[in-house]
């Protein structure tokens, strides 16, 4: 994965979207060192949006459900 941002890295946008907080990377990438110097570039000239509120898909997955218990 690490590739394909440093190819892009200053030449192209990137999105991505999470649920997870960046403290909680490491888990994911499994090595701190490495989580760090990702989130390092990744957040370098960036925008980051954080959004509070309810899922979209959550509250379509339960609308969906309620649906098909009638």
């Amino acid at each position: 994965m690490v590739p394909i941002f440093s190819s892009r890295y200053e030449s192209a946008s990137v999105i991505i979207t999470t649920n997870l907080a960046f403290s909680e990377w490491t888990n994911v990438f499994g090595n701190d060192k490495v989580t760090a110097a990702l989130l390092d570039r990744l957040t370098h000239q960036s925008h980051i949006h954080l959004l509070n509120g309810e899922s979209y898909r959550f509250r379509q997955s339960m609308e969906h459900q309620a649906n098909e218990e009638r």
